[in-house]
Order: C-alpha cells, then structure tokens, then sequence
C-alpha cells in the first residue's frame, strides 16, 4: 500500500498529519522537510528575540519526536526534485516515491526586493527556524539594523527588536504602517507607539542603495536619506511556493489553485497552507491553515469535509501598540467607521446597510475583539 505523502513539515503539513491520525492511525505516511523537521510555530519568529529565545527553545519537537507521534516517516532536509501526477510519485533526486494521496504544504517564499549596491547581497530574511538561528547569530554585539518592510511581519520586528535592545530603522514605501490593514488613524498610532520605544521609521520611500563599508552597512533611500546598519532585514511579504505544482501541470494561479476540499486539478492531489490560494482568497495566517488542517486531515482519512472559514481575526504581535484586525472581504463595498484618541482607534468598516464587514483595533480599542468578532460574517461558509 503506497503511503500518503505529506511534502512540508510547517503548521500546515504537521497538523494535517495530526487531524489524519485522529481518525486512521495505520495507513503509511511520509512527510518530506527541505528543513530539519523540527515542529514550532513559525509566528513566533517575529516575536522571538526580544524575550531571548533561541532556535533551540522555539522548536517544541525533533523530526524524530514528531514521527513517533505521528506514525510516520519524517525525511528531513530532503528537496523534492518533481511530482508525478501521472505515474503518482515524487521524485528526490534518482529516488522515486510512490504515494496514494500527496498533500502539498511548501509554505512561501519571503518576497526579495531587487536592490543595487553591492551589501544587497547581504540582506538577511527570516522564514523558517534555520534563517532564525541565523540571524540570531548575525545579530551579536551589533546594535542598528534596516528592516526593509512596515507590513505585518516588518512591524513585528520592529517591536521586538527595538525591545530587544536595537536600533531600528523601518522603511516602507506606504505612508504608514501596516497600511493593507489599518486604516490611516490606526496606523498613526502604530507608528508613534513604535516610535516612542525607539522604531525610526522611513515612510514614503524605498531603498535605492546598500553599500558595505568596512563593517558596516551604508544604507541610501530614495528620498536621499542615508544611514549606516550593521544588518539589513527584508520583511515585504510573501510568495506562495508554486513552482513544484506548476511543473507538475497543476493549476496555478496567486497560488495553488484548490477547491473547498483542498482539491488541485490533478486527482489524489491536496494543498493547504500558505501555498495555496482557495475560492479566490490566499490568506497567510494561522487561523485559516488551522482550519483546512482539519478539513483536509478528515478528507485523506476517508470522510471528505469541505472547509469553512469563520470570521478569522488576525492578532499582530507589537506588545507596545496591541492591534487586532479583520479584514474586509477583498469585494466588500462599505466605509470605515472611525473613533480615535492617543490610547486606541476603533475603526469599524460598514456596509450602506450597517452592517459590520471587518475591524481594526488599536490600543486599549482591542478590548472590544470577542464583542465585534461576533458580529462579523464568516469568510466561507
């Protein structure tokens, strides 16, 4: 009997294994890692250095722990090479895997800006628990860093590594941050609560140059501005990781394309997670991979189950401005609803009608998170 093949062994992967055994303990099943296999909670990436966590104390579980918890095989920092649709393998290599059903849960790619100067090389990312230990490492005895991005993730570091003693310079070409989320107020307060704990921020502009200087790092924005970083962060966002199935002749699109079942275009084969963009929606959070998690788990033990989205709100981890959102749907036609002060925004986005469509909350404002998520519609249903 071929096993079912799990290729990523992220939130996605691991807990798609975990929701299959609930149900079927026995039926062979490999799980592929391009990394160590160690199981954590890529979130906690961005929100690890200030409290002094290491690699080490980040991973909960080894490869070896999570095959024996998981009656599997976990091959660890192992590439798959190609997929097979038709003769149902995956190739590592010269080596050959057969599989019954295959799950593709790759993640993405942190997106890499094209900047001249020769220090552009040098531009670390964070995206996986080794690129961590790395930059951990690299941040030693040294004190400013550039982070390149005021998104999610960028504004993330940007807390944690000012709380952890550095000094931050963010650039981002918006004029606030987390700008795809929050409203203007919302994201002024962000910026000034930052700011008050030591963030410099760069808005309205963009790197041009970096140039290494002896130890240093020479920075040039394209408003003229320059400063020197003894390490440059790229934090604009993420990629799904597509090429694998878009070689294989699986539909593509933002990401890879897969129904409410998790179905691709090729029979017996899955995706979730990051990778993948579903009913239109690619959506990079914890939340909705949880619940696909579950869905796709009960599928490949035999009870087919079409995923439901709830309202999902994402909670940005910046102790010193907390914030809270709820994006309205992409099609939502509505308008923001705003009541500010210094300690907290409440922006509450309407429809003609009244009804609430999404959030953002900043400041003391995230009280009222449980009360308004009620009130939000699902994201599918």
């Amino acid at each position: 009997m071929h096993p079912i093949v799990i290729l990523g062994s992220g939130l996605a992967g691991y807990n798609t294994a975990r929701e299959l055994r609930k149900t079927d303990k026995e039926t062979p099943l490999t799980i592929i890692s391009a990394d160590s296999g160690s199981f954590y909670s890529k979130p906690m990436l961005s929100s690890a250095f200030g409290s002094g966590k290491t690699a080490q104390s980040i991973a909960m579980n080894s490869a070896e722990q999570m095959a024996a918890q998981l009656n599997a095989t976990v091959r660890a920092n192992t590439r798959v090479t190609a997929i097979d649709t038709a003769a149902r393998t995956v190739s590592i290599g010269s080596e050959s895997i057969a599989y019954s059903k295959l799950a593709i849960a790759l993640g993405a790619d942190q997106i890499r800006l094209p900047i001249a100067g020769d220090g552009a090389t040098d531009i670390m990312t964070v995206n996986d628990l080794d690129d961590y230990a790395k930059f951990r490492n690299a941040l030693k005895d040294k004190s400013t860093v550039a982070l390149i991005g005021a998104g999610l993730i960028g504004s993330e570091f940007a807390n944690d590594l000012t709380a952890g003693g550095h000094s931050v310079h963010v650039i981002d070409v918006a004029a606030y941050p987390l700008s795809r989320l929050l409203p203007p107020e919302g994201g002024a307060l962000l910026q000034n609560k930052l700011a008050a704990i030591g963030v410099t921020w760069h808005l309205g502009t963009s790197v041009a140059s970096i140039a290494k200087t002896d130890a240093k790092l020479k920075v040039m924005l394209a408003d003229g501005t320059a400063f020197d970083a003894d390490l440059a962060l790229s934090a604009v966002g993420l990629r799904p990781r597509i090429a694998l199935a878009q070689a294989a002749g699986i539909t593509v699109n933002r990401g890879i394309t897969v129904n409410r079942m998790h179905e691709t275009s090729a029979p017996d084969v899955y995706a979730l997670g990051d990778c993948v963009e579903i009913e239109g929606l690619v959506m990079p959070y914890v939340m909705p991979l949880m619940n696909s998690a579950r869905a796709l788990g009960a599928t490949l033990g035999g009870k087919p189950t079409r995923v439901s989205y709830p309202a999902m709100p994402v909670l940005v981890k910046t102790p010193a401005c907390p914030t809270v959102v709820a994006p309205p749907a992409v099609n939502a036609t509505g308008k923001w609803e705003v009541t500010a002060d210094g300690e907290g925004v409440e922006a509450l986005f309407k429809s003609a009608e009244g009804k609430l469509l999404g959030y953002a909350l900043n400041g003391k404002a995230t009280a009222e998170r449980a009360a308004l998520t009620q009130q939000l519609p699902p994201v599918l249903i």
